[in-house]
Parts: C-alpha cells; structure tokens; sequence
C-alpha cells in the first residue's frame, strides 16, 4: 500500500502566531457588534396604563369578583368543555408578556355571544361564542383578546381611575398597600369591586390595545391572527341584524379589522404553516350545540311526557352476526338478536327490550326506524324535504333539536346527515339520534338510529355497518 507524503508543519513566527489568533478572535466577535439585519418581526409595542394596585391585588380583586360573578352566571357544567378551554388558554398564556396570572377558563351557559376577563386571570366564556366560531383560530383568538385584556391590566386601571376619581386623598395619603387586603379598604370608601361594570366594560382604546396584543398572542401561540379580524368581522355584520351582546362590553373600535390586519403585517404576515382548526375544536363545538338550551328567567324545564310507564331494562349488546331484512323497496342487514316491527311502510329493528312504554305510547330507545313518505312537492330541495320531516318528528319528541348536519352518500345516492338529541325513554338520558334522508321520486326515504347518549360509543360500530349494507331496490 502506498502511503502519502506530508509537508512537515514550518512553525509559525510569534508575532504571525499573535495576529492571526487576534483576527480570529475579531471575525468570531463580528456578529455581536456588527449592525443587526432589519426584522420582518416590527410589532407595536403596546404597554399598561397607570395602576395604582399590585399584580398581587389584581388576582384578589378578580377573586372576589369571580366569586360574585359565578353566584350569578349559569355554569355551564361539562368538565370536557372546560377542560378544553383550560388547554386551549394555557396555550395561548405562555406566549403572553407581562405577569404570570394563574389564569382560569369557564365556559356560561349562555346563548349569547359574549366573553369577559376579571383581573388576575379568571376568564369567562358563553357557549353561544363557542358555538359562533368557525374553527379553533376565531375561538382563540376571543380567548387572546380577553388574555390580554388581564395581561395589560385593563380592569384594575380602570378601577384605578374610579377610585382617583372617588377618593383621590384616600390614594395620595397612600391608604392602600395596607393590612386588610384591598377588598375591605376599598370597601372602607364606598368603592364596590365584586362583578361590577368596572371590571366588564372598556373604551374603545383599551379594546384596540387587546386586539393587538391578542394579534400577537395568537401568532406567537402558532395561529393565524387574521381569523381574529374575520370573527370580528362577522359578528359586525350580525350587530346590523341582531344586538351582539360583545358589543356592548367591548365597544367596536373604529377600523378594527384593518388595525388587527396592519399588527399582522407588522409581524410579518401569518407564517406558512399557522394553525387554523383542530378536530377536537369541533367535536366540542357538537358537543355543546347537543347540550339542551339554557333556561330563560323564570323557565323550568319541560316535561317530555316520554317517561316510561314499565320496568326499565337495557337490552343485551348488538350481535356481531347481522342477518338481511328485505322489503319491496329497499334491504338492509340487521343484528340477529333484533326482533323486527313492520308498520305500513315502515319498519322498525330493534332489540326485544329496546322499546319502551311511555305515556304517549310505545318508543324505541334503541334500534332503528326506516321509512318512506311520500312529498308533497317533490321539488323540494332535500334540505327542505329534511326540515319539513323534522318537524313532523318533532311533534312526538318535542325536545328534539338538531345538532349538525353534513352532506353523505347512502345507497350510491345523495343524502343527507342530521344529527339530532333528545329526550330518552329512558329515566335520566338524553337521546342521540342519527338521521339520514335521501330522495327519490316523489319519496323521502329516511333512517334513523337511536340510542341513550351513555351507550352512543358501543353502538356506533353496528349502526354504521347498517347503514353501509342499506340498498335501494
């Protein structure tokens, strides 16, 4: 094997051997003194007004008003809506400047589309809002608008110009910072600080600043913040129609979308790959649009009159074996443990102990019903087809509502989705239903799977082999 020869190393003179290490040393050095790169990142630096109270004094004045607030306010009791809240806003928080609040997040069981922040970080939001958004991008940027409501200090510095305004000798004899807590010396001048209109309602400048800095947060947190403009852009549109109960909490700023789209440009335009949506986003949006409607003042909840009137029995679990139901216009295959009940047209499958006795009459609380009626103007579109037998359904289970509603195809054909919850037979659950309809003719064939909302996951599986074995003949 050949070896290679190599110039022995000539050693370098001591006053070479010093400059080249000082050059090294310069070039290294370079990038810390050398004129910085202009940024695409030129965002408007937003900062809090003057506040009289500690960050300290803002959780324990947003305490005492949460407390308030939620003696008054319907929860809206549903740990995985909440949960969801909690993780979204815990998102958004870490990206926000300022002091670090332990922010909470609630969702009111309230139509309205609406959202408010107290000091310290207690947030509140009405299912209506959650309902309204679009994607999970309009829901988080409400929720970074709120957060940087809290961040900015808005509520204690409008409580700081209330109480100048109030007691200016009380703040310049430096009475607060005391013992007693700021609660009680407050409380000591007359000034109320529980869930008070200090706290839920800001000027048109303290609004401005939260939609910048909630620009901000949304894009900082992976976002795209111009779905904050859009959200705000729609519920504008709505104000014309309709009162948006936001608007008037949040007083809509002059120009407001073209502000939130300059912060946007100033932050360099949304990144390439901004988070818009999420599936969990609207597996909670349904989830909340399937919970039954708040109550109005004063409404008590209505009696169904589906009670059931006989022993109450769960059936036995779906067989895996289905076997083939044939009718003069369609088949489909059925579980084998499943009795059949054939009413003129119609037919309905079901387990032996699914079918209950109530009040009005036999109901099924778990099967299916398949049907076809005959249109009465058999150019109708087969959303109004769908409307039009929703409301003969209705009639028999006045709780039910709609919930969602997409476009399919069942049998090769056209159809429709509609997902649907009401009143059980079943003492104490609520009802899920799965409706799907589809034209032919001068008919409206429909099918619906019914089942208690506690059962919902076991019985998907079978319902959806159903459907997929469903034929036209």
């Amino acid at each position: 094997m050949r070896t290679l020869k190599h110039k022995a190393r000539q050693p370098c003179p001591a006053g070479k051997r010093s400059l080249a290490w000082l050059l090294a040393v310069l070039l290294l050095a370079l990038p810390l003194y050398a004129e910085p790169a202009a940024k695409t990142d030129q965002r408007t630096r937003v900062k809090p007004g003057w506040n009289m109270f500690s960050e300290q004094q803002d959780i324990e004045l947003g305490r005492k008003a949460a407390q308030d607030a939620e003696k008054q306010l319907p929860a809206l009791k549903d740990k995985a809506v909440n949960d969801y809240l909690n993780r979204l806003g815990a998102r958004l928080v870490r990206h926000t400047p300022g002091h670090r609040y332990p922010y909470q997040f609630k969702a009111v069981n309230q139509e309205a589309i609406n959202a408010f922040a107290l000091p310290g970080g207690f947030l509140y939001l009405n299912r209506g809002t959650i309902e309204a958004a679009e994607n999970e991008a309009q829901l988080a940027g409400v929720m970074a608008h709120e957060i940087a409501h809290v961040a900015l200090r808005h509520g204690t510095n409008q409580l700081t110009k209330a109480t100048f305004a109030q007691a200016p000798l009380a703040i310049l004899g430096g009475m607060f910072g005391g013992g007693g807590g700021i609660v009680g010396q407050l409380a000591q001048l007359g000034i109320g600080v529980g869930f008070t209109a200090v706290f839920l309602k800001y000027s048109r400048s303290a609004e401005t600043q939260a939609d910048v800095l909630g620009a901000q947060i949304l894009y900082d947190a992976g976002y795209d913040p111009r779905e904050m403009a859009a959200f705000f852009e729609t519920l504008a549109a709505q104000n014309k129609q309709r009162s948006i109960e936001f608007f008037s909490s949040h007083p809509h700023p002059e120009n407001r979308q073209e502000r939130i789209m300059e912060e946007v440009r100033r932050l360099g335009g949304p990144r390439a790959n901004a988070r818009k949506d999420s599936e969990e986003f609207h597996l909670i949006q349904e989830r909340v649009r399937s919970l039954p409607p708040p109550l109005k003042p004063g409404q008590k909840r209505r009696d169904s009159g589906r009670e059931t009137t006989g022993e109450i029995k769960r059936p036995a679990l779906p067989s895996d074996r289905l076997v083939r139901y044939r009718e003069r216009d369609f088949l489909i295959y059925y579980p084998e443990n499943w009795d059949i009940y054939e009413r003129g047209a119609g037919v309905t499958l079901a387990p032996p102990e699914g079918i209950y006795s109530t009040r009005q009459g036999d109901s099924v609380g778990y099967g299916v019903m398949i049907n076809i009626v005959e249109l009465d103007d058999p150019r109708a579109l087969l959303d109004e087809s769908t409307d039009w037998l929703l409301e003969q359904l209705q009639e028999s289970n006045p709780g039910m509502r709609e919930v969602s509603r997409r476009r399919i195809r069942v049998a090769g054909q056209r159809a429709l989705q509609t997902k649907l919850v009401g009143d059980s037979p079943l003492p104490g659950e609520r009802e899920i239903d799965w409706l799907y309809t589809l034209q032919r003719g001068d008919d409206l064939i429909y099918l619906i799977f019914i089942v208690p909302e506690s059962d919902q996951r076991r019985y998907r599986p079978t319902f959806q082999e159903m459907l997929e074995s469903f034929r036209l003949r």
